[in-house]
């Protein structure tokens, strides 16, 4: 895929980039012409080798573990990328855990899992980066959210509760930080084939998947990248508090009868 300079120069941050949704955005990220700090978990590999790829590119790129269910973890994430960036221009708040499981099955611990990086993680690494963002001219925030945060389907109470603070709280960041030349947007994404779909959905097949979408096609992390790209880029320097819904026209669909399977 050819690279460009949509976002050259440009210094990004990407939560939970080693795998799925956050490996295309910081990928799309680097093809635009930024470096980028590539955040995982536990997935590693997938982190080093989205870093190589944009190294091979000609941009910087490294990878960095942390826990984002404890607070201090993403204060020292937002820390050591500055450190390696040597500012912050771009803030991509992925990281996030699904749950599906019936609500009176809800336990405490399952509830305080998701909340905790769903949400708690994305309030904090946005305030650890803030004073970075506003320290250069083109602060940008993008917050993943999903179409579970504005639609409703049994067995994603405590996933869909978070993804519907997400918006909120991208809401509430726009109009605070917009004096001070940041720009915060959410991106909501519906069907997205990633690896998780294959290990955890043993219906789930490319064939399924197009045939649930109203455009007809699985969306893939690429799909998400794009927008997060022109998010973060000036082409969106009058946009924020936004969110777009990158589903296919999954969130459009009246549900009134049970869609063909």
């Amino acid at each position: 895929m050819a690279y460009d300079s949509t976002l050259a120069g440009r210094l990004a941050l990407v939560t939970g980039a080693g795998t799925g949704i956050g490996l295309g955005i910081a990928e799309s990220l680097g093809r635009a012409g930024a470096d980028v700090v590539l955040h995982y978990a536990a997935s590693a590999e997938g982190a080093r080798s989205g870093a190589a790829a944009i190294v091979r590119a000609g941009r910087r790129a490294t990878t960095i573990q942390a826990d984002l269910a404890t607070v201090a973890e993403c204060r020292r994430l937002v820390d050591e990328a500055v450190s390696f960036l040597g500012g912050l221009d771009i803030l991509v708040n992925n990281a996030g855990v699904t749950l599906t499981k019936p609500l009176l099955d809800v336990t405490e611990e399952d509830y305080d899992r998701v909340f905790e990086i769903n949400m708690r993680a994305m309030f904090f690494c946005t305030q650890s980066a803030v004073p970075h963002l506003r320290a250069r001219s083109h602060g940008a925030i993008i917050n993943l959210s999903s179409i579970h945060g504005q639609t409703g389907e049994a067995g994603h109470t405590v996933y869909g509760a978070t993804k519907a603070a997400n918006l909120g709280f991208t809401r509430e960041c726009a109009q605070e930080l917009a004096p001070l030349g940041i720009r915060v947007n959410a991106v909501a994404p519906g069907l997205i084939e990633v690896p998780r779909y294959f290990r955890t959905m043993p219906h789930y097949t490319r064939e399924w998947g197009d045939s649930v979408v109203p455009l007809g096609r699985a969306g893939l992390p690429e799909d998400v990248g794009a927008v997060v790209v022109f998010l973060a880029s000036d082409a969106a320097s009058f946009i924020t508090g936004q969110t777009i819904n990158v589903d296919g026209g999954t969130s459009t669909r009246l549900a009134l009868f049970p869609r063909q399977q």
